[in-house]
């Protein structure tokens, strides 16, 4: 039995590659307050990384700016305005980066 999916192991389906999120590989990094409450939440969007790339990514971005944050939907998102921060760690990490409004 597998222990994440509770399915027998030649019929596991976690052990298969998920799919990569849609993005053209281009990091988009911007500041959201809509739907908030007034708080900012600092966005990044595109880059087109396996799952556990973009966990191991999302986990290095909030050990650098020292917040909290969440992984969605290949989604990053960062509690409060960490604009300037975030895209110097993606270029440092040789990501293409973009800020957008």
């Amino acid at each position: 039995m597998c222990p994440a999916c509770r399915q027998a192991v030649s019929d596991c389906v976690c052990a298969q590659a998920r799919p990569v999120p849609a993005g053209d590989g281009t990091a988009r990094v911007c500041c959201e307050t809509k739907g908030r409450r007034g708080k900012a939440v600092t966005v990044v969007r595109g880059l087109a990384l396996e799952q556990g790339a973009m966990a191991d990514l999302a986990r290095a971005l909030k050990t650098a700016c020292g917040v909290g944050g969440t992984l969605k939907d290949g989604v990053i998102e960062l509690q409060g305005e960490h604009m300037e921060r975030v895209l110097a760690e993606l270029a440092a990490r040789g990501l293409r980066t973009k800020r957008a409004a």
